[in-house]
C-alpha cells in the first residue's frame, strides 16, 4: 500500500516531526511506502508532490490544526486522526486503514 499524509500539531514543534517518523517506520516495517509532509512552525517540509499523492493508495492526516492544500487530497480514500491517536499507535492505526481499505475494495 502506498499512504501519503501531513502530520501538524497546534505547537508545530515536536509532534508534528515524531508522527512523521513514528508513522514512516510502521508503515516500513509493515511493507508499505509511506511519506508524510510536515507543516511546523518552520513551514512545509518534506513536500507531497502531485505524482506522489495520484500514486497513494490512501492519505492520513495526522493534525490538530487546519492545514494547508488540503484540495490536493479530493476524491482519495482519507483518514483523519489527532497527533495524539497517531503517536501512541500507529500501527494499529495503519492496520485500521488496511483494513477499511481493504472493506472499500469489496
Amino acid at each position: 500500500m502506498k499512504i501519503v499524509g501531513v502530520s501538524a500539531c497546534s505547537a508545530g514543534i515536536a509532534h508534528t516531526y515524531i508522527v512523521q517518523e513514528k508513522l514512516e517506520q510502521a508503515a516500513k516495517a509493515m511493507g508499505h511506502a509511506c511519506k508524510i509532509e510536515t507543516q511546523g512552525s518552520i513551514g512545509v517540509e518534506n513536500q507531497l508532490t502531485a505524482e506522489e499523492i495520484a500514486a497513494a493508495d490512501a492519505v492520513l492526516l495526522a493534525v490538530d490544526i487546519k492545514v494547508n492544500g488540503m484540495e490536493r487530497f479530493k476524491g482519495k480514500p482519507t483518514v483523519k486522526v489527532s497527533t495524539e491517536v497517531a503517536t501512541k499507535n500507529p500501527v494499529g492505526l495503519l492496520k485500521s486503514l488496511e483494513k477499511a481499505l481493504a472493506e472499500k475494495k469489496q
